[in-house]
């Protein structure tokens, strides 16, 4: 489904902050409480909508090491054995197939070097890694979109 202008807003408000009041939201866009709430009913049965889940700053858990993992995988594996086994590990943020020499991208969290480590170790052993290869980030310089949702 391709939102249009009016759904995109409230999308962006949601993003913005998902335990708004529709009251709220609706200020915002131009549009009654119940309008809006039909609007985002809608949304989630079409599937444009996901569902709402909590933003944690990883710094908060005490995960301050920031790294980007390439996996190169095994002959014949699929993007859901790449899912299901990445799932598992809660330092990973996020995981994309990717285009290149890797079959997937990984951002995972950590508190220190050394818990990364160990994290990394555990996921080159997954059955369906061949190897992999790492680059610690040093410092984060441009961040728009959190979610997949531009900020």
């Amino acid at each position: 489904m391709r939102l249009n202008d009016l759904d995109e807003r409230i999308v962006h408000a949601l993003a913005g902050g998902a335990r708004r009041s529709y009251a709220d939201i609706g200020a915002q866009v131009g549009l009654s409480a119940p309008a809006v709430k039909r609007r985002v009913d809608r949304l989630l049965r079409s599937g444009a909508i996901t569902g709402f889940t909590v933003r944690v700053d990883p710094a908060a858990m005490g995960w301050e090491t920031e790294a980007f993992v390439e996996i190169h995988c095994r002959r014949s594996t699929s993007p859901g054995d790449i899912r299901r086994g990445l799932s598992r590990y809660p330092e990973v943020a996020s995981a994309s197939t990717a285009t290149g020499e890797a079959d997937a991208v990984i951002q995972i969290y950590a508190a220190d070097v050394r818990h990364f480590e160990r994290v990394l170790e555990r996921i080159a052993g997954e059955p369906f890694v061949e190897r992999t290869k790492s680059v610690l980030v040093l410092s984060p310089l441009v961040r728009r979109f959190s979610s997949g949702v531009p900020a």
